[in-house]
């Protein structure tokens, strides 16, 4: 395996592979730096309606030959949005990586948004945001970003809403496009058998007559907290918790790693010892980071029964507040390794490393080596972790978002109290 290499080309379009000689296939994509938070209020879920409709057809290829040309050689086509972020991306054997090149080429520079494609597809994204509203573990999340960033694109669902993306025209698609997806805020990213040279001259041949910048729209993300509560006919009550927490460059990035798989990353967790296994008080609880460029959120999600979820409260913060004190080094170390375990096996894949490629370059520009970011994770120590929860928690404003039978749930200024400074 040789060593990952970055060009940049004229027009400012970023190329990142890394060659892996024993491996046959190759997974090669474009990252567009622009997502759901990049979205105007009149425009949100754009950005995931612009990823369906650039498979339906471009000036050269419809919907059916797209699919054709890459699945004929054995192929995989996909595509993503995140919050920040968009990827066009596929797998190929070695040899049809300049075809898989070409085609994302083409979708994003040639999409033609056809109107009666896009009428169906308006449809499809309109049930598929009706299969996430029928799925309370997925869309309480929703509700969970929109209560921390009330008003804000960030904090806007990256599916949108049945009256907006009903409402979008070709021309909507058209214009947002030439404003987000530029050369300067892409990336193409390759990872198994690819040759780095090759793979820039198909960029500069494929991608090369990009723009290189565009107007900038971005809206800078500010974390208020609040609260979310909906009623509902369920089984379980659904209740997400956060905090305001650390960007991708806070120097705490690494510590809230760490203290997530402490206190609640798997089954040694101290909420999934105490809360599931001594107390029985719930099935499923786990916590999570979400870091943005410039913001982030830590927190905890549970999936409670009604007359559990009074005591889970307690019982959750109660775990929380243990942590400003009391972190043994073999606790600490067990979550130093887990989270060093899981980045190294989540990187055995062409795929995964290729989107870590990409997010890297995007993000910082440059490549961390795996070593320098096992390095970081161990520099994790106890009282690191003990000032991240206390930074974290002390005095912090909550969120908090809860779905389903949650009538003996504390109201949040009682939750909120659980956190004041004493």
């Amino acid at each position: 395996m040789t060593h990952p290499r970055i060009t940049r080309l004229k027009n400012g379009l970023r190329v990142v592979s890394e060659d892996s000689p024993h491996l046959a296939t190759s997974s090669v994509g474009v990252w567009v730096d622009a997502g759901a938070r990049n979205e105007q209020p009149e425009l949100n879920g754009i950005s995931h309606l612009i990823e369906h409709m650039a498979f339906k057809g471009t000036k050269r290829r419809n919907a059916r030959e797209i699919a054709e040309e890459i699945e004929a050689v054995g192929g995989h086509l996909n595509a993503y949005t995140s919050r920040e972020q968009t990827a066009f991306f596929a797998r190929v054997l070695e040899d049809d990586v300049p075809l898989a090149v070409d085609i994302i080429g083409d979708l994003l520079q040639h999409s033609v948004f056809d109107p009666e494609e896009l009428e169906r597809e308006k449809s499809v994204v309109i049930q598929e945001i009706g299969q996430a509203n029928d799925t309370p573990d997925d869309i309480i999340f929703d509700h969970f970003q929109e209560a921390a960033y009330p008003d804000q694109a960030i904090g806007r669902a990256i599916l949108g809403t049945p009256e907006g993306v009903s409402g979008f025209q070709r021309d909507d698609l058209q214009r947002y496009m030439g404003e987000q997806y530029y050369a300067g805020r892409m990336v193409l990213a390759a990872a198994g058998r690819v040759d780095h040279d090759a793979l820039v001259a198909l960029a500069t041949e494929h991608l090369g007559d990009l723009p290189t910048e565009g107007p900038d729209l971005d809206e800078t993300a500010l974390y208020r907290g609040g609260h979310f509560l909906q009623m509902r006919d369920l089984e379980q009550v659904h209740l997400v918790a956060g905090f305001d927490s650390v960007a991708y460059d806070d120097p705490d990035y690494y510590t809230a790693q760490v203290y997530s798989m402490l206190l609640g990353g798997g089954m040694s967790s101290r909420l999934f010892q105490e809360v599931r296994e001594n107390r029985g008080l719930c099935y499923s609880i786990y916590s999570f980071t979400a870091s943005y460029v410039d913001g982030g959120m830590f927190g905890i999600y549970a999936g409670t029964g009604e007359e559990e979820v009074g005591e889970l409260v307690p019982a959750m913060v109660g775990e929380i507040h243990k942590t400003f004190e009391d972190l043994p080094e073999a606790e600490v170390a067990r979550a130093r390794t887990q989270l060093k375990a899981g980045l190294m096996m989540s990187l055995e894949s062409s795929s995964a490393r290729c989107e870590q490629f990409a997010r890297q370059t995007l993000l910082f520009d440059r490549l961390l080596s795996t070593e320098e970011v096992i390095a970081r994770v161990d520099e994790v120590d106890a009282e690191g972790l003990k000032r991240f929860a206390a930074r974290t928690f002390a005095g912090a404003k909550p969120t908090v978002a809860a779905m389903g039978p949650a009538g003996q749930l504390e109201d949040y200024e009682a939750f909120a109290a659980r956190f004041a400074l004493n």
